[in-house]
C-alpha cells in the first residue's frame, strides 16, 4: 500500500493515469483527498512487474509526489490470547498452527500473508492488524 503526496504544482496532472498507460501498473484506489490548486493525498495499492513498479515509482519521485511505503502486517498481542486456536482453522499459509504436545497456538511470521482472516474469528481478539510505516 503506498501514500501519495501530491503538491500544488502536479495536483492536477494526471499522474495516475500515466502509471497506468506509460508503466502498465494497476492499482487499487483506497482513498483519496484532492484540493485542486492546494494538495493531495491518495492511498492505494499498486501492482506490476517489478521492473516496471520501479521505473513508476522513479516517475512519482521525479515528478514532485512524495511516496511512502504502508505495508500491512498482522500480529498476536499475548496478553490477551488464550491459545483456543480459531485462529488455525483458517490461516492458510500455515503461519499459525497447534503446537503439539503443549497445545499452544504458535505463530510464524515470516510464513504470514497479511491476509488478515484471522482477525475476525479470534473471539479474544489478540490477533491484530498493524501498519507498518516505512519510506520507499
Amino acid at each position: 500500500m503506498l501514500v501519495l503526496r501530491f503538491s500544488r504544482e502536479v495536483v492536477d496532472q494526471p499522474i495516475i493515469y500515466r502509471l497506468v498507460k506509460d508503466y502498465d501498473l494497476e492499482f487499487n484506489l483506497l482513498k483519496a483527498t484532492i484540493y485542486p490548486r492546494k494538495e493531495g493525498v491518495i492511498v492505494l495499492e499498486l501492482r506490476g512487474h517489478p521492473k516496471n513498479f520501479r521505473r513508476g515509482l522513479k516517475y512519482l519521485k521525479d515528478s514532485g509526489v512524495q511516496v511512502k511505503s504502508v505495508a500491512r502486517e498482522v500480529g498476536r498481542n499475548e496478553e490477551l490470547c488464550y491459545q483456543c486456536g480459531a485462529c488455525t482453522a483458517v490461516c492458510p499459509t500455515g503461519a499459525l498452527a497447534i503446537k503439539r504436545p503443549e497445545m499452544a497456538v504458535a505463530f510464524d511470521a515470516t510464513k504470514c500473508s497479511a491476509c488478515e482472516l484471522c482477525c475476525p474469528v479470534c473471539p479474544a481478539r489478540a490477533m491484530e492488524v498493524r501498519l507498518n510505516r516505512s519510506a520507499l
